[in-house]
């Protein structure tokens, strides 16, 4: 059987946290789509534009991994690919609390949906995005936080 995971996010900017799950995810299922969200309300650091092609330039080497952006709620984004498997990645008991509620909001809008929570590893749990961005606005290194075509596009264009 086929199966079609999608793991989405704003990922502002994605980081070695994300990385990890994706890469789980994608020896876990037979494709997976990285979806970004566009997330007007969250006013992001970087462009919906520049999300995908660092996320596009940092899983280049796994290839059963696309990415693609979208606009709107995710559940018509889950139908429209007709996706059977929704990846969530947890770094600590409050992002399970967060998410549990989200999977139930999930399933009452696509009952057949799985919802696979896939735990961050170790060295990984303390990076969100939004610590990575606090560290980069305030002048400190990010290199050891995000996968590198990321570091290259934040460093080149948001100084």
């Amino acid at each position: 059987m086929s199966n079609l995971a999608v793991f989405p996010g704003t990922f502002d900017p994605l980081t070695k946290g994300h990385l990890d799950i994706i890469k789980r995810a994608s020896a876990l299922f037979d494709n997976v789509i990285v979806a970004v969200a566009n997330s007007p309300s969250k006013h992001t650091f970087l462009t919906l534009e520049e999300r995908i092609c660092s996320a596009k330039d940092a899983l280049s080497d796994l290839k059963n991994v696309k990415v693609e952006g979208f606009k709107g709620l995710l559940i018509d984004y889950l139908k429209e690919k007709q996706c059977n498997v929704l990846v969530r990645g947890l770094r600590n008991a409050t992002d399970y609390d967060y998410e549990a509620q989200l999977t139930g909001m999930y399933k009452a809008y696509i009952p057949e949906l799985e919802i696979i929570f896939l735990q961050t590893a170790s060295e990984f749990s303390f990076i969100s995005s939004t610590l990575v961005r606090e560290i980069f606005i305030h002048g400190g290194d990010i290199s050891k936080l995000v996968p590198e075509p990321v570091f290259s596009l934040i460093t080149s264009q948001k100084k």
